[in-house]
């Protein structure tokens, strides 16, 4: 009997633990995300939205099942020209009195690659919502901060047309060119806290 609990023993303890998706938060102070767009044509303004936050589950061994609920301020959009801001928070663009926040909910998941992910998801803005996929690199292996927490991080790149959300707003030059290019990149980079389970309360 002795023998037969020690092999069941020793085949469990031979079985590869499975880790289970965590989940993290986005931190905010660590995170953008950036576009730029061509001026008349030949030059690129770029910007960036200052406020991310949402969550993220993630597991190593089952990427597929990775989950994204993002949230973008745009209020806090900054292309380093106030004047230039004031006109993408008016009407014209983002809205921001009507529309303050955007958001990106990932719909589907796959592996692009050692290290690499592709992410199709719902991105809406000024309440149209439009599916984008993101070529995503990372998440990183966890890491420990100073203050004690274990993050990740991770970086994105995209496309998007700004007149499928509603941002139609242009000017004609002569020769035929726009002043605003209509495509706009986006790159994001973000740093995750991941969020501890809570204490067993004291008996």
């Amino acid at each position: 009997m002795m023998r037969l609990i020690g092999f069941a023993s020793a085949v469990l303890l031979s079985v590869p633990v499975q880790a289970l998706a965590a989940d993290y938060d986005i931190d905010s102070a660590h995170s953008q995300v950036g576009f730029a767009v061509k001026h008349l044509m030949v030059s690129t303004v770029k910007g960036e939205f200052g406020k991310v936050s949402g969550t993220v589950s993630y597991d190593p061994k089952k990427p597929e099942a990775t989950v994204l609920d993002v949230t973008i301020d745009t209020t806090s959009i900054n292309t380093r020209e106030a004047k230039r801001d004031g006109h993408l928070k008016s009407p014209d663009f983002f809205d921001t009195e009507k529309f303050a926040t955007a958001t990106f909910k990932s719909t589907k998941v796959q592996s692009a690659g050692k290290g690499k992910l592709k992410v199709t998801g719902d991105l809406t803005i000024k309440g149209i919502t439009k599916p984008v996929t993101l070529e995503v690199t990372g998440p990183s292996a966890e890491a420990k901060s100073p203050w004690g927490q274990t993050v990740i991080a991770a970086s994105a790149i995209g496309k998007v047309s700004r007149r499928d959300f509603g941002m139609t707003w242009n000017k004609t030059l002569d020769g035929g060119g726009l002043l605003v290019g209509e495509n706009v990149d986006l790159s994001i980079d973000a740093e995750l806290i991941k969020k501890e389970p809570a204490p067993e309360a004291k008996k």
